[in-house]
């Protein structure tokens, strides 16, 4: 069993990993710098994923009469942006390869910024003491990020190219089966807590922001529906990583890594809806190059 507590951490971290690895495989050049050098749609993505969810957040729980475990994990996820699933949904949705990789490469490094200003501004707001140490996040980003990218990268442009081409779709396929391996075991441990959750609002709740994420994003997104849905995904898909890490960094009960997790179960359910729209909107050259 102690093996196990210890394996389970290793093996979500090299699953994730290895979707950003596909990410950097797959990736052409100048994919990766796409959004940061076009200033007016970096703003868009920063207020769409990095400000929009935290307003979103904050306005639905001093509504709805929520559990203080709750409203903490809903915060947390709320700051916590980009995870590595990302890319592949935008792409299946009519996503551009450069606009894709691009959104996710710049909110993933600018989080090391947003996540600690963002833990600072709720401390004051809220009258809280939690940590939000900046060292966690630049962990998380750099080696759940900027490592694995660079071992894409070197495959992709380099080392072996059409191999990388070829292989990447199978590397993010086992991958995601691993982060599924992974995450049963998490969610076995805290299942007791997250079904406390049930029952006070909080479902309803998380429904709701992941809803109001989608739209700022989709809204921003520019007038071509896959680049709305590149921006309603980065923006509505958060990191339970570092979310859970934070947790961790502030001796966290259950309670919020439950919550932490429902979230995320909530947000691949809300998200199912506007995922039947878009199907119905993309022309058949968008789902043949998704």
């Amino acid at each position: 069993m102690e093996l196990l507590k210890q394996l389970i951490p290793i093996l979500l971290t090299v699953s994730l990993a290895l979707l950003v690895v596909a990410v950097g495989m797959a990736s052409s050049r100048g994919d990766l710098l796409y959004v940061l050098r076009r200033p007016a749609q970096l703003a868009r993505g920063l207020i769409a994923v990095s400000l929009i969810p935290v307003l979103a957040a904050a306005a639905v729980i001093a509504i709805f009469p929520v559990s203080h475990a709750s409203k903490a994990a809903i915060m947390l996820m709320a700051i916590s942006p980009v995870p590595p699933l990302v890319p592949g949904k935008m792409l299946k949705f009519g996503g551009r390869t450069e606009y894709a990789y691009g959104l996710y490469t710049a909110m993933a490094l600018l989080a090391v910024f947003t996540v600690p200003i963002w833990g600072v501004l709720l401390n004051l707001y809220y009258g809280v003491h939690a940590s939000f140490p900046s060292a966690i996040v630049a962990s998380n980003i750099f080696l759940g990020v900027v490592c694995p990218l660079a071992i894409g990268l070197l495959l992709g442009r380099w080392l072996a190219p059409r191999f990388a081409e070829r292989a990447a779709p199978i590397v993010a396929k086992i991958g995601m089966g691993l982060v599924v391996l992974a995450f049963v075991p998490i969610i076995a441990k805290v299942w007791p807590a997250l079904i406390g959750l049930i029952g006070d609002g909080t479902i309803v709740a998380m429904a709701l922001i992941v809803t109001l994420m989608l739209a700022g994003g989709h809204l921003l997104g520019g007038p071509a529906v896959g680049d709305r849905a590149t921006l309603a995904f980065a923006a509505a898909t958060r990191h339970p990583g570092i979310a859970l890490a934070l947790v961790g960094a502030n001796h966290g009960d259950q309670r919020l890594s439950g919550a932490v997790l429902l979230f995320l179960i909530v947000a691949l359910v809300a998200m199912v809806p506007y995922q039947i729209l878009l199907k119905r909107k993309l022309t058949p050259a968008d789902q043949s190059t998704s």
